[in-house]
């Protein structure tokens, strides 16, 4: 931790200002929307999510940095931190853990992230939850100094988070292979939207090949690798842009193809599918979200992250272009779409994080019932 104190603003567009200091880059002034996740872990796992791409992130935990940082957690296959900024309250002093390789913020400095620390988060937190996610800087030294008025005016000049297309920023440039751990059983297409390395892991650990490709893939590219399965993964930005992958998945559908999709993956199918999405007030972000799933009455807590949604109802049929649908889930906190799958079982998703890092395990199950799919559906069993 910095020494030498260094005065930093966080500043909103509606005008509010949360004073604090600097930690990590040296950096001036970054901009991104301003959200916050209520996980009390898993501070490296958040802010090297990919979906987190082009955010200021909040954390509710009163005290970040103490477990340090480790070449291990990373979500992103590059180990790049993807979060535009962070916010905290305290600073951890030392590192405590014992697969700590250096501490937090030398991690930000190496990669040119920046952080404001000794801010009142609980009332950013209010402030958000009140009035909803937000257009936000931070600046800091010589910058903010500046007149408020022209801060708000810089931080309102960035792209609005509706309406952004942000997977091609975040994707793959190029296909590569995560083997299966073992005996391979099948050979899945992952389609990187700003996938997480938790995933491909899972699929490894139960003898799936993941052949994780770019964003918008082709279908006619894809079948070259005579997949058992495809895979839609999460990622930033509003699905309202993703028309390509709209048209993939439908394709996929429409050959028989078993598919799975994660976050981003589930508004895409619910897009596929002919349903709407729309911009929530504050998102979904944490580790300990309920969700009920409406064909088994189970509840999972889940891990979240995402700030658009489908709009439908608990248990919704609706009829389809590949026959009926459904609703599965629902968040309990708030009613919204957690999950739609074809009552023919041949695609299915959820608007959570089952591969869980760093956790709730609840949802573990739903690799498993892609391999059911993929044992009684895939195309190379025909």
């Amino acid at each position: 931790m910095s020494t030498q104190k260094t005065p930093a603003l966080l500043v909103l567009g509606d005008g509010k200002v949360f004073p604090g200091y600097a930690f990590g880059s040296a950096a001036a002034e970054v901009y991104g929307e301003a959200v916050f996740t209520t996980a009390m872990t898993g501070y490296q796992e958040t802010m090297t999510d990919p979906s987190y791409h082009r955010q200021i992130v909040v954390m509710t935990a009163p005290q970040i940095g103490n477990t340090g940082w480790n070449d291990e957690d990373n979500e992103s296959h590059d180990s790049n931190i993807w979060v535009a900024g962070l916010v905290i309250r305290d600073l951890a002093k030392r590192v405590s853990n014992w697969r700590a390789q250096r501490s937090l913020e030398d991690e930000m400095k190496t990669q040119g992230v920046t952080g404001i620390y000794g801010v009142d988060t609980r009332s950013v937190v209010r402030h958000l939850r009140t009035y909803g996610s937000i257009a936000a800087g931070i600046f800091t030294g010589e910058a903010a100094r500046e007149d408020v008025d022209t801060l708000v005016a810089k931080v309102n000049e960035q792209p609005s988070m509706a309406g952004a297309d942000l997977a091609g920023e975040v994707t793959t440039s190029e296909p590569y292979v995560i083997a299966a751990q073992g005996e391979k059983k099948y050979t899945v297409v992952a389609y990187d939207m700003g996938i997480k390395t938790a995933t491909p892991g899972h699929f490894a650990q139960r003898g799936i090949e993941t052949i994780v490709v770019p964003a918008d893939t082709p279908f006619e590219q894809i079948a070259s690798y005579n997949p058992d399965g495809v895979f839609i993964s999460n990622g930033p930005g509003d699905p309202a842009t993703a028309d390509a992958m709209v048209a993939v998945t439908r394709d996929v559908i429409a050959n028989k193809v078993p598919l799975f999709g994660i976050c981003f993956g589930n508004q895409i199918l619910g897009r596929a599918l002919g349903m709407e999405t729309y911009k929530l007030k504050f998102g979904h972000r944490g580790v300990n979200v309920p969700v009920k799933n409406h064909l088994t009455g189970k509840i999972d807590i889940t891990s979240q992250n995402h700030g658009f949604a489908l709009k439908g109802t608990a248990g919704e049929s609706f009829d389809t272009d590949f026959g009926p649908a459904v609703v599965t889930h629902t968040c309990l906190n708030d009613g919204v779409v957690e999950g739609v799958a074809l009552e023919s079982g041949m695609a299915y998703s959820v608007q959570y994080h089952p591969e869980s890092a760093a956790g709730p395990h609840d949802a573990n199950p739903l690799f498993d019932q892609f391999i059911d799919l993929m044992d009684n559906h895939s195309p190379n069993k025909n």
